[in-house]
């Protein structure tokens, strides 16, 4: 079975590989147009933190909530 299966494998690969579509990333290889501060990247971070560490601290703070069955 596995022979079979190997042989329709090897087969198919190739037709299935002839038609693939090439993607390429937007790259910019040139300096941004205007430098980061520090206060930018302050409230970058911040944020970040607070989108990821939020909903995680909401859940740890009303755990007791979470457990009680009614």
């Amino acid at each position: 079975m596995t022979g079979f299966l190997r042989t329709i494998a090897s087969r198919a690969a190739p037709a299935l590989r002839r038609h693939t579509i090439t993607q390429t990333a937007n790259l910019y290889t040139r300096p941004p147009r205007e430098k980061l501060g520090p206060v930018d990247i302050a409230v970058g971070l911040g944020m970040l933190s607070m989108a990821i560490l939020g909903p995680s601290g909401w859940i740890l703070a009303h755990l007791e909530d979470y457990k009680k069955k009614e």
